[in-house]
């Protein structure tokens, strides 16, 4: 795969937005391709591969990072989301947002090794750091009845 070039997702936000106010005031598609030409100041392929990367942009705009316009050698295989326009292919790439299963954890014991907190035993209910009270020496002390 060789990268011809590619376009940020700002620059093609803003791109979007000018082609929607450009639509807006009834501009045919040549007057916007030139509008946008001149303001973003690209002219010839650039432009044209400009224009097929707003199209790309355009339905996949949620976490987009940059459309890069390639060109794959014999043999290899389209990446997914990738729109073919001729010989190149125009492929959007995106933010990977931090996966939630990895943030919610099952072990709530604390982050002090195997033990889970101070002391020996696990994180398990603390009680006074006197020592048992009356009533808990009591159970503790009673004997079960077989």
């Amino acid at each position: 795969m060789k990268a011809v070039t590619e376009f940020p997702a700002f620059t093609l936000t803003k791109a979007i937005q000018a082609k929607a106010a450009l639509s807006a005031e009834g501009k045919t598609p040549e007057e916007i391709q030139a509008n946008l030409g001149t303001s973003f100041k690209l002219e010839g392929e650039k432009l044209s591969y400009f224009m097929h990367s707003i199209e790309v942009a355009s339905t996949n705009t949620e976490n987009l990072k940059r459309v890069m316009v390639v060109k794959l050698n014999e043999g290899e295989s389209a990446p997914a989301k990738a729109v073919k326009v001729e010989e190149l292919h125009f492929v959007p790439e995106f933010f990977v947002l931090a996966s939630t299963a990895a943030t919610t954890s099952t072990n709530t014991k604390g982050g002090r090794g195997r033990q889970g907190g101070k002391g020996k035993g696990g994180g398990g209910p603390k009680g006074s750091p006197w020592g048992l009270s009356p009533e808990e020496k009591a159970a503790k002390n009673k004997k079960p009845s077989t």
